[in-house]
């Protein structure tokens, strides 16, 4: 059986943060010298740094908040879609694209992600996707960026059409290094109530 292969970006002292967000910060409070027994860590950071689920609360304040949402949404088949040659991810694109009756698909559209580096410019989604999706039966879309619309979008269009189609969000993720093709997929998100977001351990393993 194949193994299964990470695809969350590490959490970092240096890694890249949406402009003016809450960076990633973690130190040891205090030392097994100290304690005579163990280290023990903290770490501050936005729910939306790193490899992370959108919850609906983070763009609609009538949505559900990130403990609410199924966790089955977030464990399954999942289909990788090669998209890095693609500026913008729409119906037309997508639609000689075999779903192999999958309800997550992993959209690939980032040659090679910096973990360090916040991009300046990203592939986006077309609102026009959360209709189209719903009619296949995806309930999960995954991206290796910070967004699903792009970064100066105060509307989040997207974000609403996807969510309007019973569609939920994974960003950041790495999916480099990830070939095309059809995978069993975990991505849990921590349980943070009343969170708007969460940070995600998303893991692959080849069918």
């Amino acid at each position: 059986m194949s193994e299964w292969i990470d695809i969350t970006q590490p959490f970092r002292n240096a890694m890249g943060t949406w402009p003016g967000d809450t960076p990633f910060a973690f130190e040891l409070t205090y030392t097994k010298a100290q304690t005579g027994s163990v280290n023990i860590g903290k770490f501050t950071t936005s729910t939306h740094t790193g490899t992370h689920a959108d919850a609906p609360f983070h763009f609609d304040d009538d949505g559900p908040t990130i403990e609410q949402l199924d966790i089955n949404v977030f464990i399954g088949e999942a289909l990788v879609i090669d998209a890095t040659d693609v500026q913008e991810i729409t119906p037309k694109w997508l639609q000689s694209i075999n779903f192999f009756g999958v309800h997550r698909i992993l959209l690939k559209m980032t040659k090679v992600v910096n973990v360090d580096d916040f991009p300046h410019e990203i592939t986006v989604l077309s609102p026009q996707l959360g209709p189209f999706l719903k009619k296949r039966g995806v309930v999960l879309v995954g991206v290796d960026c910070p967004s699903v619309d792009a970064l100066d979008n105060k509307e989040v269009e997207a974000h609403h059409a996807l969510y309007e189609n019973g569609v939920h969000i994974i960003e950041n993720l790495m999916l480099q290094d990830i070939s095309s093709g059809l995978y069993d997929f975990i991505g849990l998100p921590l349980k943070i109530e009343g969170g708007d977001g969460a940070p995600v351990r998303a893991v692959l393993r080849r069918k």
